[in-house]
């Protein structure tokens, strides 16, 4: 089933992501956790792309586990940065030829040695091309893109950012999921400024469940996301104790949650990190909440 069809049904829907594992000796230990996950049923689940040649294959083997297994629809995260044409075009025909119908295309992430390359040589600097690449494939994917509610962290301001985002949808993205964010006043503001600009696709908000006060630095630097003030006193007290903390990131991850839904908004993506049990306590937690419509 394509994403889209899942988003226009308007009914309270929660979809988890899951990341290949990075070295093949820990594929059976993660295909058996995102298919933990699977089982309870969610939306759909999306799968990161493991950059660099055996973890990309990763990536399908597991979408495609997840869809034979659990009949949930996967959304396969296909990467283009310093690729070559030829790379992603039998990487589109790959995901074709496995029956998966969605595809979340992004630029992927400048490590230090790509950012002293040479740009101007690489066939693909920005997603917005891979998503013109997977809309001339002559394959009918349901394509996805990324936004950032607090500014991509390359662009000058949140007036280009929105620029660009629209020559994504403009290219063929038909929906949009966003960064982490801990703060739903800041996609709610973020939601107003780019129907303002015109762009009317669906946007998914992107909810990260902080279990552990370790995790809280590497948000931060992955997505460069605000913690609001009651978001840091809840780790500032309950981050020295492991369970605790466990509980209370769970809690404030599925407020922000029912906070969404209870504003209009149906849909929302969980970065659930292949934790079972934590995507378990979020669905349990929503029980009488998920798959309902609201007047």
């Amino acid at each position: 089933m394509k994403i889209i069809e899942i988003l226009e049904k308007q009914n309270n829907s929660l979809s988890f992501e899951v990341f290949p594992p990075k070295k093949e000796s820990s594929f059976e230990s993660v295909k058996d956790a995102t298919l933990k996950i699977a089982e309870s049923k969610p939306a759909y689940m999306s799968v990161t792309y493991g950059a660099g040649g055996g973890t990309s294959r990763y990536t399908l083997d597991i979408a495609k586990n997840i869809e034979d297994t659990f009949k949930v629809p996967t959304l396969a995260h296909l990467t283009c940065v310093s690729s070559s044409r030829e790379t992603v075009k039998n990487q589109i025909e790959e995901i074709h030829k496995l029956g998966i119908e969605n595809i979340m295309a992004l630029r992927g992430d400048l490590t230090p040695e790509l950012e002293q390359t040479d740009r101007s040589k690489w066939d693909y600097r920005y997603a917005v091309e891979l998503i013109r690449d997977i809309k001339e494939s002559g394959y009918d994917f349901c394509i996805g893109a990324a936004c950032y509610p607090e500014v991509h962290p390359e662009s000058e301001n949140q007036r280009e950012d929105i620029k660009h985002l629209k020559e994504k949808v403009d290219a063929g993205a038909q929906f949009l999921v966003t960064q982490m964010v801990f703060d739903n006043n800041l996609f709610f503001n973020f939601l107003y400024k780019i129907r303002e600009a015109g762009i009317t696709v669906p946007v998914i908000p992107g909810i990260m469940p902080i279990t552990n006060a370790n995790q809280v630095d590497r948000a931060i630097k992955l997505s460069g996301s605000f913690m609001p003030q009651r978001f840091k006193s809840l780790v500032d007290f309950f981050g020295t104790d492991p369970d605790a903390m466990k509980q209370a990131g769970i809690a404030y991850a599925t407020d922000q949650i029912i906070d969404l839904y209870a504003n209009g908004i149906t849909n929302v993506h969980v970065y659930s990190m292949n934790k079972p049990d934590v995507a378990q306590a979020i669905m349990d937690n929503l029980s009488d909440i998920l798959w309902k419509e609201f007047k």
